[in-house]
């Protein structure tokens, strides 16, 4: 099944008309007709059953001919607060894969020891909305904006928070102390680890130093052991 996702589209929506882009992939490229059906996700757990109406290249129009409302395949809420990493296609690798796996919101952490403190977040967004698409999720991740990590370790949480980091000090490992169906909170550091400040910073703010096991791993290595970790233990 190819699925298309529309922000916009609700339960009162009758008639869709894709962009000329994506009018020209499925006139041009997927040789879609009139009278033939296109998917459409509105990214919030719907998906909506539309019948081509004008199949147009430059202007294709649909009607919404059914509509299903889907739970969260998982029981848990997951939220992965990550640092960018120097090379961008190392990122967009975690986005891509987190979101196939199951993750509810991402927020781009610039840090102490951050090499890259720009994020392109209208880029990354096109990653995760193809990689729910491909992996047909009907429920799309959060993209929060990039903020310093004083900014976020300063918010307000709820439920399990975790830190992954590499300094020699009494750790546990993220998977024994992991608790199912809670909503989580795990902070991940760039390539040169969090700050000795930052480490203490989360304490404060009872963040609990984890694991993610005996080797070092890259930046975005650690975010999906952390993303498969939550996903296993809630199995």
């Amino acid at each position: 099944m190819q699925l298309f996702y529309n922000s916009e589209i609700s339960t009162n929506t009758q008639q869709v008309t894709f962009d000329k882009t994506e009018s020209r992939h499925i006139v041009r490229v997927l040789r879609k007709n009139e009278g033939d059906n296109i998917f459409i996700t509105n990214g919030v757990g719907q998906l909506f059953t539309s019948e081509i109406v004008i199949a147009n290249d430059k202007k294709c129009l649909v009607k919404i001919t059914n509509i299903v409302d889907y739970k969260k395949p998982w029981n848990y809420y997951l939220h992965i607060a990550i640092a960018p990493t120097k090379l961008n296609d190392r990122l967009e690798w975690f986005l891509e894969k987190a979101t196939e796996i199951g993750i509810d919101e991402i927020t781009p952490i610039i840090c102490e020891h951050s090499e890259r403190k720009v994020v392109k977040t209208e880029r990354i967004e096109k990653i995760i909305h193809s990689a729910a698409k491909q992996s047909l999720k009907y429920h799309f991740p959060k993209l929060n904006k990039p903020v310093t990590f004083n900014q976020f370790i300063n918010s307000e949480f709820s439920g399990q928070l975790f830190i992954a980091h590499c300094e020699e000090t009494n750790k546990k490992s993220l998977k024994s102390e992991l608790k199912s169906q809670l909503k989580t909170t795990i902070l991940i550091g760039p390539e040169g680890d969090f700050s000795t400040k930052e480490i203490q910073q989360s304490l404060r703010h009872r963040f609990i130093p984890v694991s993610l096991g005996e080797s070092r791993l890259r930046t975005e290595t650690a975010g999906i052991v952390a993303v498969h970790s939550v996903a296993f233990v809630n199995e």
